[in-house]
């Protein structure tokens, strides 16, 4: 099933690259940008993800309520970081998330720019495909907070977030955009946490994420030391998110709760 998913994902990137080279217009859909690329990848995504059955939540498509009655469901972005898409910075990746009660069981980050896919299934390992090899990933071990490096939303990073971050010891922010790419990277050990704590990020921004991440060793909760639980039906993470590398999860989530005391 994940190379079917992921030939279908390349296709889809295909079809977004077309369009980012050309001088194509965004429009404003609830706040924020959505682009013909965003269209042409959801199109490509649900007609070939229909063949395995299962309903599909994807941010580009109307919700369907047969999902919460389904042990299984598609979790998907078509395109996630449109901003970036928009701003040219080559920041933005395609994702699809399979999960089973509640809980994703499989995840594909897709990267067209660098042509880069992430993917992982539970009990299965984390794997990074570039130039055609596999390789498997693996979050870093690190263990001091003075020495991680915290990877920071290139476009929606709070005052608040950035506080407690210095409050912790951390010196080292590294921008990014999609949320998708910012967890891969914490994945392959290129950073250690990546904290919000808005109540704006929804289901398909984090579900193919989820399990990449959990299987290289690291951690994904909201920033209260929830598990994260999808296909319900309100699909916003009231409680933001923080993703580790899981060498201090649980002492970050008790640090912050102090902080916002």
């Amino acid at each position: 099933m994940i190379t079917e998913v992921i030939q279908l994902m390349k296709k889809a990137g295909k079809e977004v690259m077309e369009v980012y080279v050309t001088d194509f217009k965004a429009e404003d859909k609830d706040g924020s940008p959505i682009t013909e690329a965003d269209r042409k990848s959801n199109d490509i995504l649900i007609k070939g993800l229909t063949q395995f059955g299962f309903p599909i939540l994807s941010e580009e498509s109307d919700d369907d309520s047969a999902r919460l009655d389904s042990d299984k469901a598609w979790i998907i972005d078509p395109l996630d970081g449109t901003a970036d898409f928009v701003n040219k910075t080559g920041e933005f990746s395609i994702m699809v998330g399979l999960v089973e009660n509640n809980v994703p069981i499989l995840g594909i980050v897709y990267v067209p720019m660098l042509d880069v896919t992430y993917y992982a299934e539970k009990g299965k390992g984390a794997y990074k495909i570039e130039n055609g090899v596999t390789t498997e990933i693996k979050c870093s071990n690190v263990n001091l907070f003075e020495d991680f490096r915290a990877i920071v939303s290139r476009h929606h990073f709070s005052d608040e977030d950035k506080k407690f971050f210095e409050q912790l010891g951390i010196k080292e922010f590294k921008p990014k955009g999609s949320a998708g790419l910012k967890i891969s990277d914490l994945a392959e050990g290129k950073g250690e946490l990546y904290l919000t704590s808005t109540n704006k990020i929804k289901q398909w921004d984090t579900c193919a994420a989820y399990c990449i991440i959990k299987e290289a060793g690291g951690e994904m909760t909201d920033v209260k030391g929830n598990e994260l639980v999808y296909n319900t039906e309100n699909v916003y993470h009231e409680n933001g998110i923080l993703v580790s590398n899981g060498q201090c999860h649980n002492e970050i989530v008790q640090k912050f709760k102090d902080f916002l005391n």
